[in-house]
């Protein structure tokens, strides 16, 4: 029997740990655990996890950074900041210290990078990545590191030095799985959508909008209404300004070859998450996992702190059965108090009936 697992981190264990307790419950099957996490939210620890080295964090203008270097690979992360509930656009924010991050990660040591793999979530913009850009070299005739709405009076943006920054590099942007297919401006962008949320000035919304057209028109036209463009404050379309390319954390840890080679024959897909409900569906984690299964015309099943959504629907959604965890004392929603046995004995009465 082979088995996939492929978790969500739950309460306090990362998605590597979890999935190695989950696959105590088949001892007998061939089984591949692969480190999971959405942009974000466990994304860079699981990430540094599945190349088998260290994500080392540490402050860098006010910001906690992680980075992982394995080869010629870099993973960066920046802990989000801003107060996403409170402020529906953040006009002044810049994407800058993001920028910044990028530039250090580029400058450690080690051997030539060749892929540049960035969390773009952690911060809290709506600046279409003009400080990010300008971080990495970009020049122009108006300020790109505060804020949007400076963007209206360019007139003159050189991406030159950036673009030669990130030569032959892959660049990789990683971001939420709600935000790839959002697109930066327009009735569906995201001033629109940030704005009729909470009920901002109509004309102040036209004047960011068009601040970030412009900022579009002088870079590139052409993807400012791209998929992911908008993602993350427009993070995303800097990202493909400069060459690179959007991805969900889930897609990106199914991406390696050594992991696309385990998939054949795989007989069983196992996940988790800490809460499995009909708002959140398990989060990106659980959908990619159940996604994997589908291809692999095998059932997917599901582990978590709290299962609070019908049978009929978690098959919708590909997913064949959830399990909570047994006799749950810890607050349910955060998974706080999970502990290493009590997952592992769950996974070991799960795998009683799933293996053959």
């Amino acid at each position: 029997m082979r088995v996939l697992v492929a978790s969500d981190t739950i309460g306090s264990l990362s998605s590597a740990r979890v999935g190695a307790l989950l696959a105590e419950g088949w001892p007998r099957a061939e089984v591949t655990v692969v480190p999971v996490g959405e942009a974000g939210a466990g994304f860079a620890q699981a990430a540094a996890d599945q190349l088998g080295v260290d994500l080392v964090s540490g402050v860098l203008a006010d910001r906690v950074v992680s980075l992982a270097v394995a080869g010629g690979t870099r993973i960066v992360s920046v802990e989000t900041t801003g107060h996403k509930v409170a402020d529906a656009i953040p006009y002044r924010a810049s994407s800058v210290g993001l920028g910044r991050a990028v530039r250090h990660a580029l400058d450690t040591s080690g051997p030539p990078v060749r892929r540049l793999v960035v969390d773009i979530s952690g911060a809290h913009v709506h600046d279409g990545g003009a400080g990010f850009m300008a971080a990495l070299g970009a020049d122009a005739d108006a300020p790109l590191d505060q804020g949007v709405a400076p963007l209206a009076r360019l007139t003159r943006m050189d991406l030159d030095q950036a673009r030669t920054t990130l030569a032959d590099i892959d660049l990789v942007g990683v971001v939420p799985s709600a935000d790839l297919a959002q697109p930066l401006l327009g009735l569906r962008g995201i001033t629109s959508l940030r704005g009729r949320d909470f009920e901002e000035d109509r004309q102040r919304l036209l004047d960011t909008d068009g601040a970030l057209a412009n900022l579009a028109r002088l870079v590139n036209p052409n993807q400012a209404n791209a998929a992911g463009a908008g993602a993350c404050g427009g993070l995303g379309f800097a990202i493909l300004a400069l060459g690179g390319r959007l991805v969900t954390g889930p897609r990106y840890a199914f991406e390696p070859s050594s992991v696309q080679q385990a998939l054949p024959g795989t007989d069983l897909v196992v996940t988790g998450c800490t809460v499995f409900d009909f708002a959140t569906r398990g989060g990106g984690v659980v959908a990619e996992a159940a996604r994997i299964a589908d291809r692999l015309l095998c059932p997917c099943i599901a582990v978590a702190c709290r299962v609070s959504i019908g049978g009929r629907e978690m098959r919708t959604m590909g997913v064949e059965s959830a399990y909570p965890l047994a006799e749950p004392t810890w607050d349910a929603s955060t998974g706080a108090d999970v502990t290493e046995l009590q997952l592992a004995a769950t996974a070991r009465r799960i795998g009683r009936s799933w293996q053959w």
